[in-house]
């Protein structure tokens, strides 16, 4: 039968509570390393040099192909007979970070693509470095695109790090578990955990639409004698290098 006694005793328990603020903390870290591994394989594949080029797609070919779940067991359990010995906070974030970078690598780069190849150009033609292009002109217009699904792969990273249960992790999926085995009200701790991951993914969900709208402000046109899209991406780069140096 159903325990509100239970469920409300346990909706604020602070070993759960606890559990919810390692499954945050392992999801920030992930990503942080996942955006590490998806913008260098990003623009490995971008390079037209397949000794670049290559190593770059098989990462992504092999992390997108297989299981989440498989990738956190064989580094938990296959590496150590490598004599590559990690314990389970570093198998957990490599695992996982490794895997959220191959699926950022194409969102990232698809980001980059949207960007018409006119702002090259005319980077290029007011003498900015590869880097300078990539870093004032290029990037913040292909966060545009990016930012969307990057939210959403980050909202599935907060449920997908659960995964790391099974090795051991002492995330909250983990401590509902050994919860249960000791208190025996199965159907109510999960149901409070599956509330923690809910506040988690609902409270992202604000913060990602905040900065969704923060990036989809529209640049104002390029004012001046621009009579082509190339003369008009240069005047616009232009404004953008003499604030950035204002700044």
């Amino acid at each position: 039968m159903w325990d509100w006694g239970a469920f409300l005793h346990y909706l604020f328990s602070a070993y759960l509570l606890k559990g919810a603020g390692i499954t945050l903390a392992l999801s920030l870290s992930s990503l942080v390393i996942g955006l590490f591994c998806g913008t260098l394989a990003a623009f490995m594949r971008m390079s037209d040099n397949p000794l670049i080029n290559k190593p770059a797609t098989f990462y992504v070919w092999l992390m997108r192909g297989t299981p989440v779940l498989v990738q956190l067991i064989i580094i938990y359990t296959g590496l150590p007979q490598l004599g590559i010995r990690l314990n389970v906070i570093e198998s957990s974030l490599l695992g996982l970070g490794l895997n959220e970078g191959a699926y950022l690598a194409e969102i990232i780069r698809a980001g980059i693509l949207s960007v018409p190849k006119g702002q090259f150009e005319a980077a290029r033609s007011v003498g900015m470095s590869y880097a300078m292009t990539m870093r004032i002109v290029v990037l913040p217009q292909a966060m545009r695109v990016i930012i969307p699904p990057l939210g959403n792969t980050f909202n599935s990273l907060l449920k997908t790090s659960s995964l790391a249960s099974v090795i051991s992790m002492e995330e909250l999926l983990r401590r509902t578990e050994v919860l249960i085995q000791v208190q025996f009200k199965v159907l109510e701790i999960f149901i409070v955990a599956a509330l923690y991951y809910l506040v988690m993914t609902t409270i992202w969900g604000f913060i990602q639409a905040r900065l969704e709208t923060h990036f989809s402000r529209s640049h104002a046109p390029a004012e001046g004698r621009a009579t082509s899209a190339a003369d008009g991406a240069a005047e616009e780069i232009k404004k953008v290098l003499l604030s950035h140096d204002a700044q």
